[in-house]
């Protein structure tokens, strides 16, 4: 079993949704063309930025939340169980969505 733990400002996070498969139109989107959701749960924070002087930035998100990241962000990882995880930096949150 892998166990990630993020470093510095970036967060361990897993896609929540599917992507679409039918346009509204009723065309078939192939795999290779369907974009990824962009809505996301955290699973893991890092400790936060360190400043120049040594002091730790708090981070602005914790696990639990679900969140909107951009398009291009973060590398993923393979989790368990086939889980695609990411990993992105916390500048890369777009948004917290509260439902």
């Amino acid at each position: 079993m892998s166990t990630y733990k993020p470093l510095g400002n970036r967060i361990l996070i897993q896609a929540v949704g599917e992507a679409d498969e039918v346009t509204k139109g009723g065309l078939i989107i192939p795999d290779s063309a369907k974009e990824k959701p962009q809505k996301a749960e955290i699973l893991a924070v890092g400790p936060g930025k360190l400043n120049e002087d040594g002091t730790r930035q708090p981070m602005e998100v914790a696990v639990g939340q679900k969140i909107l990241y951009a398009k291009y962000a973060g590398t993923e990882v393979d989790g368990d169980d086939d889980a695609e995880l990411m990993v992105i930096r916390e500048e890369d949150v777009l948004a917290i969505v509260e439902d």
